[in-house]
């Protein structure tokens, strides 16, 4: 349906007409996006059988290899929206501040899922260079729009989505070493950056709530209109050099933030 067209069934006069003609045109649109994806989705997994992999495929398409993942899976079909006093489908504790233990432990996010009974999962969605946004360039003092490494994972409560978690480090610093590489890091990211040589001085933590991105809403599935909370922890070392900030954006309905004074040592 182009502009022309709605120009032409807004110039009908009757209302029910009308109302009809824009049903017509939005059920063809419609036949066209899923028809449209039905081809993408055979593009991508042709590519697939040809050695492509799906991060070649992503940067292809300039999307994450988590999203041409989804292509490939096509739509997904959703149940009939439940009315608002059924609630959210999962609710997740993130902790504000972490516990240091929980902190330090070998996934802060697994590990508090299974405090709370919820079972739940993660999966790498990227790992590589990256330009900052401002507030990224700013916790990790360097020029907005700079290349710093990210790692961005999904979180997963009892298979809902709830989480983007993304570490950022300075490409100075990190660049060279297996903080860049794919993969989980192990046993801990902790230990990696400790290994590294740095010790943990102080933290800061940033609480913002705001309507999701198209890129956050496609990845944690939200409704229409839902929003996110957006929590950045930027880590110093005892030097005072930022070694780590993780941006995690929390899919608002699906969480509850519990406050509290954490006593004891802190991590990365």
């Amino acid at each position: 349906m182009d502009l022309r067209t709605l120009r032409d069934i807004s110039a009908i006069g009757d209302p029910i007409e009308r109302a009809r003609a824009v049903s017509r045109a939005m059920t063809e649109q419609q036949g066209i996006t899923e028809e449209a994806a039905r081809v993408r989705r055979g593009a991508i997994a042709e590519a697939r059988e040809a050695g492509y992999s799906l991060e070649e495929i992503a940067k292809a398409l300039g999307v994450t290899p988590g999203r041409v993942s989804q292509m490939r899976k096509g739509p997904v079909a959703r149940a009939p929206e439940p009315p608002v006093s059924q609630g959210p489908k999962v609710i997740v504790q993130r902790a504000l501040p972490t516990d240091p233990g929980t902190r330090g432990s070998v996934s802060l996010f697994l590990t508090e899922a299974e405090r709370q009974g919820i079972r739940p999962g993660r999966t790498m969605l990227y790992t590589g260079p990256e330009a900052s946004s401002e507030h990224v360039a700013a916790a990790l003092r360097v020029d907005n729009g700079e290349d710093v490494i990210a790692r961005r994972k999904m979180m997963l409560a009892n298979d809902v989505p709830v989480r983007i978690a993304t570490s950022y480090f300075r490409a100075d610093l990190f660049g060279a070493t297996r903080l860049a590489e794919p993969d989980f890091v192990k046993p801990t990211l902790q230990a990696a950056i400790e290994a590294l040589g740095y010790r943990f001085g102080h933290a800061e933590e940033t609480l913002t709530a705001r309507p999701a991105t198209r890129f956050e809403a496609d990845t944690l599935e939200l409704d229409p209109g839902e929003w996110v909370v957006q929590v950045l922890r930027a880590s110093y070392s005892t030097e005072g050099t930022p070694i780590h900030v993780l941006e995690t954006i929390c899919a608002a309905t699906r969480h509850i933030f519990p406050i509290g004074q954490v006593g004891g040592l802190d991590e990365f």
